[in-house]
């Protein structure tokens, strides 16, 4: 008896989202309770050594081209009407509207969206589309309580309306597990693309604050990808400050895990977020965390217990609470280790993992109506 076929469709610019996916396939590959395609939404700049790389493990990976909205709803089309998934799992905006367009029009019995942020740009046409989607979908998923609450409040039904929080391969962090602060070097890591969500330009200023008024010049890595015109404005605004001798920008890093577990402080500055992997893994890595205070990263750090929050767009609040780490060695040290714990016990990717299936098992076994 063949396995019903279930759709991950999701951008092949490798975002957080796209991890997600990945990860989910990867999952159900193994389970082997369906059989699990990764349909990446492709723009020319996308890197293919990186689905390559996917596939070389085993992954089935399909690609569409994203050139316009409607060359990307036809091709995952002709995908669904060759592969006729029972499932489609549309991920991030705006492809989880294109993806089940395309669903709903070849026929697919069960669409699930899964929106990754708590802040898309939702014109009063994608909201439309949304809503009307929303009748047609099974089942919507917030990475977080409060990406949740964003879909609510666009009038999605709530008891078709669900948290699955992200998590992690608690496994790639378990050489930090016995690491303390002291044995590491007193610098920072803030990994994350290089796109405007992203707040590195408050840390910076933030950095510059330290270093002015308390004589701190902590090494810092600023990781993750990002265009070469984005990786050139950030390095020019490192040199503008004069922290071109603390900051290193190299964008991407291949061993991200190693990084932390050698390091103190792990940052996220951010105007918005859905459920960050990279403070996740921070957390994970036995790292002292401080982030914006955007929903999200506040379901992620109980202020004082687990990590310090900050209000976003601050550069003398994050000042303030990377001096605190860095000077606090008790408090540092505390919070790092109840975050790791946190980590360990709420967000391990076993956990996601085996929620996403019930719900796609249920699905499978009695598509709930839409309407």
């Amino acid at each position: 008896m063949n396995r019903p076929v279930v759709f991950h469709v999701v951008a092949g610019s490798f975002t957080g989202s796209t991890q997600v996916a990945a990860q989910l396939v990867r999952g159900g590959l193994e389970a082997g309770l369906y059989q699990p395609v990764l349909v990446l939404s492709v723009k020319p700049g996308d890197d293919p050594s990186r689905w390559q790389a996917l596939q070389a493990q085993g992954l089935t990976v399909e690609t569409v081209p994203a050139r316009s909205r409607w060359a990307t709803v036809r091709a995952v089309r002709r995908l669904c009407l060759r592969h006729r998934p029972q499932v489609l799992v549309a991920h991030g905006f705006p492809e989880h509207l294109y993806a089940r367009c395309a669903g709903w029009w070849a026929g697919v019995p069960v669409l699930m969206h899964v929106e990754h942020n708590s802040r898309e740009r939702y014109s009063r046409w994608r909201r439309a589309l949304a809503r009307w989607l929303a009748g047609r979908t099974a089942w919507s998923i917030g990475v977080s309580e409060g990406v949740r609450q964003q879909l609510l409040a666009m009038g999605l039904a709530p008891g078709r309306t669900v948290t699955i929080g992200n998590g992690i391969d608690l496994t790639r962090f378990g050489a930090a597990a016995g690491r303390p602060l002291a044995e590491r070097q007193p610098g920072l890591v803030m990994a994350a693309r290089l796109v405007p969500q992203k707040d590195h330009a408050t840390l910076l200023q933030a950095l510059h604050l330290l270093r002015r008024d308390h004589g701190l010049a902590p090494p810092t890595w600023l990781v993750g990808q990002g265009t070469p015109e984005r990786l050139q404005a950030l390095r020019a605004e490192v040199q503008a400050l004069g922290l071109q001798d603390q900051v290193q920008v190299p964008g991407h890093h291949d061993d991200v895990p190693a990084l932390m577990a050698g390091l103190r402080v792990g940052v996220l500055s951010t105007h918005y977020e859905g459920m960050p992997l990279t403070l996740l893994e921070a957390m994970a890595a036995g790292m002292a965390v401080v982030g914006s205070a955007v929903p999200g990263v506040q379901e992620l750090l109980r202020d004082g217990v687990d990590g310090l929050l900050v209000p976003p767009r601050d550069p003398a609040a994050l000042a303030a609470a990377l001096h605190r780490l860095l000077t606090e060695e008790a408090l540092a040290q505390r919070l790092a280790t109840a975050a790791r714990q946190r980590a360990c016990a709420e967000f391990s990717w076993t956990r996601t993992q085996a929620e996403y299936d019930r719900l796609i098992l249920q699905s499978l076994a009695r598509p709930p109506a839409g309407g």
